[in-house]
């Protein structure tokens, strides 16, 4: 025989039901909520402006000429005054009929200007071209360096395209005692000095390349050791 509950209390089984479903409901999309925070944290880690890791660029729109830098200086139609010098320690560089002339600090075009303007005293419409060779002078500026937990620490001389990866690689990887997801990226900009967060164990261990930034002239990486 069917047993017939009375209707107030079925009435109760449905509320209790329905009740257990929303709660249910609730816990699933807090759940999800959570998650998705959790995702977005780790995506929108302290790192550098997307334009600075894109891949290589232009780094700097124009060239500063720094003692040590080998320019060569060539005056169309007029070859005798055409010369090869470096920016001696006092910034300067000698040039035919015009002497000594200040370079550092200028870039190419301005000093390519000062030279014809004083040119213009001696030969007519003179048409001068100022070309670096050698960037000596700003290269030890521009290394990067890899300091603390690692192999090896080192100044490496920077390549436009470098990563993260490839500095510590560089570097001889880390030591067994590394705190690696604790990494900092110190970058000088126009600002000041900036500090980014590197999950390098991430990288190294688990292929998660996503704070394997692209490193700029002058960067430095430094791994901290574990606290026991």
């Amino acid at each position: 025989m069917a047993i017939r509950y009375p209707d107030a209390l079925a009435a109760g089984t449905d509320s209790e039901e329905n009740r257990m479903k929303q709660f249910s409901t609730l816990i699933f999309f807090a759940w999800v909520v959570a998650l998705v925070a959790g995702c977005a944290s780790i995506g929108s880690s302290n790192l550098p402006p997307q334009s600075d890791v894109t891949g290589p660029s232009v780094l700097v729109e124009s060239y500063q000429l720094a003692v040590g830098d080998q320019l060569r200086i060539d005056v169309w139609k007029n070859p005798e005054l055409s010369v090869a010098e470096p920016v001696r320690p006092d910034g300067k560089i000698a040039v035919p009929l015009v002497g000594d002339l200040e370079a550092a600090g200028k870039t190419p075009e301005e000093l390519s200007k000062d030279i014809t303007d004083k040119l213009a005293s001696y030969i007519k419409n003179p048409n001068v071209t100022v070309i670096l060779t050698n960037l000596a002078g700003q290269e030890f500026l521009s290394r990067i360096r890899v300091t603390g937990s690692v192999a090896h620490n080192m100044s490496i001389s920077y390549h436009q395209g470098m990563t993260i990866l490839d500095a510590v690689l560089e570097a001889g990887s880390v030591t067994l005692y590394a705190d690696a997801n604790d990494t900092k990226l110190y970058r000088r900009t126009e600002t000041g000095a900036v500090t980014y967060d590197i999950r390098l164990k991430d990288i190294l261990e688990n292929g998660d390349m996503r704070t394997n930034v692209m490193l700029m002239p002058g960067d430095v990486i430094t791994v901290p050791e574990r606290l026991f």
